[in-house]
């Protein structure tokens, strides 16, 4: 088909729920992406921070093909081997003690939740410690429950009533605290609030909001869904404050374009969830979690030093370029705080065959891992002038 066919169909049949660039992606290789006209375009998005080793990579797709010669699903009924392989890679690197398997960062982050409110009532009574405190700016999904806890106003329209017992705070330790009373049984945050603007919190919040959840029994919950596997140059952005969380919540760029989220669980929560409590038709499906394996097994310390390099590389470029204001994030998250209108920046980059997202007034950067330098060199290219 060609894009006008595609764009018919879609307008005929599709939901009105997303607002399309005028382009059909056909294919590519690694950060470079060509449409159903032929034209190229440099990545610097990444299906949202989703394709972490671009598209086409040879090793990702060799473990998917293998699994799917195989077997395409196995319900939660039975073991799988690409399933109890990731969740000990998984539980190896980061440190927890178990894992659930999701298809979604929402569906993670909903079981992070449900999790929190189980450990609150066995330990406290049922209903007694049910409040989910989040921050302002934040954004955890699109669930009621999720959604419920996003900290953005905008994301709530239409679709109150929301769930009770669930309310947001300022990034400061006073506002926690009028929050969170008697009543909390957990806080979640993402140490990088990408929709809001790609900013990162500051760490010594970060790190007095850890000893404040200790001291208060507390459930601290990092949302790593978009931060995670190696995009800020780290496995999961908390480490570069320093804290160790009760439960992590990760998905996009865990199955390098196949869905896929995961809780992972720590000490004081491995054994919270039993029999019955929680589940998903295909969490752990055997193919997403071979792509997972083959994704996680390769974010080695040497491939993340090279993530920080180019994470350093690009940020200094952009530093000095006019109209930038500011630059921010951790790593390959990046957040650029500039003159223009975010939305016209974005499209004339498309126009000049470069692929950025937009984190409310800001142009937001999460390409693909491995990234060359020629492509981030082109890219950037564009961005220049575009900016100019």
């Amino acid at each position: 088909m060609d894009f006008s066919q595609i764009r018919q169909l879609d307008r005929a049949y599709h939901a009105e729920t997303y607002s399309y660039f005028p382009i059909a992606i056909a294919g590519g290789k690694n950060a470079t992406l060509v449409d159903t006209e032929g034209r190229e375009y440099i990545d610097f998005g990444a299906g949202i921070a989703t394709n972490i080793f671009g598209v086409n990579d040879e090793s990702w797709k060799a473990a998917v093909i293998e699994q799917l010669g195989k077997v395409q699903h196995i319900c939660n009924y039975y073991y799988a081997e690409p399933q109890s392989r990731l969740a000990e890679l998984l539980c190896t690197r980061s440190g927890a003690k178990r894992v659930f398997f999701a298809n979604s960062g929402a569906e993670a982050n909903e079981c992070a939740l449900k999790a929190a409110r189980k450990y609150a009532a066995m330990k406290y009574g049922e209903g007694k410690r049910a409040r989910i405190l989040s921050l302002k700016g934040s954004f955890h999904g699109r669930t009621l429950f999720t959604l419920s806890a996003t900290g953005q106003d905008a994301f709530h329209r239409w679709f109150s009533p929301f769930v009770p017992e669930v309310a947001s705070a300022d990034a400061d330790m006073e506002s926690i605290r009028r929050a969170a009373g008697e009543e909390t049984c957990a806080v979640i945050i993402e140490c990088v609030q990408g929709e809001s603007g790609v900013n990162a919190l500051p760490k010594p919040f970060v790190t007095a909001l850890e000893a404040y959840c200790k001291e208060k029994d507390i459930l601290l919950i990092c949302d790593e869904v978009q931060s995670g596997n190696g995009r800020t140059g780290k496995l999961y952005a908390y480490e570069h404050y320093g804290i160790r969380p009760d439960i992590v919540t990760t998905a996009k760029g865990l199955g390098g374009g196949l869905p896929i989220g995961a809780c992972l669980f720590f000490e004081k929560t491995e054994h919270v969830l039993q029999a019955g409590d929680h589940g998903s038709t295909f969490g752990g499906n055997p193919v997403c979690c071979a792509g997972a394996v083959n994704v996680v097994s390769r974010l080695t310390d040497e491939f993340l030093l090279e993530v920080q390099g180019k994470a350093d590389y690009m940020r200094a470029k952009l530093k000095a370029f006019d109209g930038v204001r500011a630059v921010t994030g951790l790593g390959l998250m990046i957040g650029l705080e500039i003159d223009k209108n975010a939305k016209e920046v974005a499209a004339k980059c498309l126009e000049r065959g470069l692929l950025v997202l937009t984190a409310h007034e800001r142009v937001r950067l999460v390409p693909p891992l491995t990234i060359t330098k020629t492509e981030m060199d082109e890219g950037l290219s564009v961005l220049k002038e575009v900016l100019k």
